[in-house]
């Protein structure tokens, strides 16, 4: 039998997140533990009464759902496309596993579908990038928005531009990305925001890929359990939230 939640019902209110879990149980054929949706619908409440869940456009939780099928169940947006990644690559408290070669998705997010000077990007990784490869990006042309892993030197983003703003490190948990006007960018890793004046260009009519561009090209072996596409909002406040919503899930699972 699959449970199917109620707003009000045992703490869930948000029906964004009843539709979200029943979606999942679904996909999955089973139930969620009660704590993994209350992770759930708390993002959805903490992201309204911060602000920030109106400018979420395409999101994934890569947790928490008990099946790679229910992971890749959208939160927001339209379901990203599964490029060869299996069952074995995914864990329910650390998200899915890249391998460097063959695996990525395809958010199915066009790069030109948020507005060129408002727009964020945002992953939470569970281990690093053994080599530098792309997070969260379209191809490598003008316009271009994506989330990097240099290793050893860090996390490079670039929205709507082809110039890097850079951090000075790499670390366990979230990062992003943000483009507040037509000409500040900033980067957000391990708690820091690196801001930096890059000025804007036209948005690459491309799709965002997940774990390497939207073509597949410099994919990934890092580990993500989230993953957000959309305009401009505080990073600071959606780190928080997600850092949350990833420290609950996996209280939550036996």
């Amino acid at each position: 039998m699959t449970l199917r939640w109620v707003p009000g019902w045992n703490g869930l209110t948000e029906p964004e997140a009843v539709s979200y879990v029943a979606a999942v149980e679904a996909a999955d054929g089973q139930e969620l533990e009660f704590g993994v949706a209350k992770a759930i619908n708390d993002f959805v409440l903490g992201c309204k009464t911060d602000g920030i869940w109106n400018a979420i456009k395409a999101s994934c939780i890569l947790a928490g759902a008990r099946t790679l099928s229910g992971a890749l169940v959208p939160l927001v947006g339209t379901a990203p496309t599964n490029v060869n990644f299996v069952s074995g690559d995914y864990d329910r408290g650390t998200g899915l596993k890249g391998d460097g070669s063959t695996k990525y998705l395809d958010s199915n997010r066009n790069n030109n579908a948020d507005p060129q000077n408002s727009k964020h990007l945002a992953i939470y990784q569970t281990s690093i990038a053994t080599t530098t490869s792309l997070l969260l990006a379209t191809a490598n042309l003008p316009g271009r928005s994506a989330i990097v892993s240099f290793v050893p030197e860090g996390i490079s983003l670039r929205i709507n531009a082809s110039i890097n703003t850079d951090s000075n490190g790499n670390a366990v948990g979230f990062v992003g990305g943000v483009r507040t006007s037509s000409t500040q960018t900033s980067a957000r890793i391990g708690g820091a925001d690196f801001p930096e004046t890059v000025t804007s260009e036209t948005p690459l009519d491309r799709n965002i890929g997940v774990f390497a561009s939207d073509s597949g090209g410099a994919r990934t072996d890092a580990r993500l359990a989230f993953y957000s596409i959309g305009e401009s909002l505080d990073l600071a406040a959606l780190d928080t939230r997600v850092s949350d919503l990833i420290t609950a899930i996996g209280a939550a699972i036996p």
